[in-house]
């Protein structure tokens, strides 16, 4: 059946896909397109608080796939220089890295698009989808069985499936009633999200300032006179940024960035995030797989969250093409095992490595500036480590789904 609507009381589904956000769409897109029966369950939220994400090379080799790139990189913009500036003051600043994509063989390390322009660039796919049945209401709860689980839904009705996937985001209805351990912490920031217009051209660079309250980033966007922006700052200063017009905002951006983009103004809408993380201690459950952010989640930093979400899902979709391949049941403890320990790993570096920038930025103890110094200088000027660090920045060099291969 081709993706469209449906309330269908009883119907089954090898696999059940809760959440319609960007890992759950290309999720289930991924499932049904290897001839898997398949059923989003989720209402379309709209996405409009300014954010954008930077997907990376092995994302978008994922989204060509699914054929939803030509849409969404029609709207983006090509991340080939990323340039690392310390503003910490400390005692032992290195001098700005430069890293090329062109030095790994990349036209570009990946490409800046609205949030907004992929998820309804992978909803429209979905809805022309063979395999896949949209069920656009709300879940509420499963009841996992021996041979499938239950999803209850919002307007009485139900579904089932062999196996469920939960994509329902950072607050997971369906990780909380798994009983899935998680380990979740704070940080005393917030980061402000928008989209600015400057004088000058972005040049395809993307620049990160490392600074005493967090990372600022500027993220080149089309037509090489807009950038977004991403600026992790303590919650008190957070608050007072958010609190300013557009252009006193402006203006504090245009004044932290060192005026190197020109005169600014905002160009889009704006978004105040708190900082926090999460980790669960296994992605798995009865019957039960957790990718994106009902998995994983952590600060707007360095590009990793919405790409390792879609890692996640290209990766569970070759667990579920192998088993349906060997005429298996994808939500089987052997399947699921196979999911668990292949995402393990990389969710972990990764959540640890964007922690440990973060909070390293926070302390002005000598020691951890010298040593972030030191890794820095070292990553600048030493080519194989820089050539090393960006390609496991681009995607993991060992385990990388199917379909983010080159």
């Amino acid at each position: 059946m081709q993706g469209v609507s449906a309330q269908r009381t009883g119907s089954r589904y090898e696999v059940a896909v809760v959440g319609a956000g960007a890992a759950g769409l290309a999720a289930a897109l991924a499932s049904a397109q290897a001839g898997v029966p398949t059923a989003l369950v989720g209402r379309h939220a709209p996405v409009a608080d300014g954010r954008t994400v930077a997907l990376l090379d092995g994302s978008v080799r994922f989204l060509k796939a699914l054929g939803a790139w030509d849409e969404v990189g029609a709207k983006a913009s090509p991340l080939c220089t990323l340039q690392i500036i310390d503003d910490t003051g400390s005692l032992f600043r290195p001098p700005p890295a430069r890293f090329h994509s062109s030095e790994i063989g990349l036209e570009a390390f990946g490409w800046n698009v609205e949030s907004a322009h992929l998820v309804a660039a992978l909803r429209r796919c979905a809805r022309n989808q063979p395999n896949l049945t949209l069920i656009e209401t709300d879940a509420a709860g499963t009841e996992p069985g021996e041979e499938a689980s239950r999803i209850g839904l919002a307007d009485g009705g139900s579904v089932e499936a062999r196996l469920v996937v939960g994509a329902d985001g950072n607050r997971s209805p369906l990780r909380q009633a798994s009983g899935v351990k998680v380990r979740e912490w704070t940080y005393p920031q917030s980061a402000i999200t928008t989209i600015l217009a400057h004088a000058k051209p972005h040049g395809d660079v993307s620049t990160e300032f490392h600074t005493r309250s967090g990372p600022f980033t500027l993220v080149p966007m089309p037509g090489g006179l807009r950038s977004s922006l991403v600026w992790v700052n303590g919650k008190a200063a957070a608050e007072r940024l958010a609190a300013l017009d557009d252009a006193g905002l402006a203006e504090a951006v245009e004044r932290q960035a060192r005026g190197m983009l020109g005169a600014m103004r905002i160009d889009g809408p704006r978004g105040l995030v708190p900082m926090r993380g999460l980790l669960v201690a296994t992605p798995v459950a009865s019957r039960l797989a957790l990718i994106g952010e009902a998995a994983h989640v952590f600060p707007p930093i360095g590009a990793q969250g919405l790409n390792l979400g879609l890692r996640d899902a290209a990766s569970l979709r070759d667990v579920v093409v192998r088993a349906h391949r060997d005429g298996r049941d994808p939500g089987s403890r052997a399947a699921l095992s196979a999911y668990a320990n292949g995402r393990r790993i990389d969710a972990a570096a990764r959540t640890a490595a964007v922690d440990v920038l973060n909070r390293s930025l926070l302390t002005d103890l000598l020691p951890l500036d010298l040593a972030r110094g030191l890794g820095l200088l070292a990553m600048a000027n030493l080519g194989p480590l820089r050539r090393m660090v960006m390609r496991e920045g681009v995607l993991p060099r060992f385990g990388a789904p199917e379909l983010m291969r080159a």
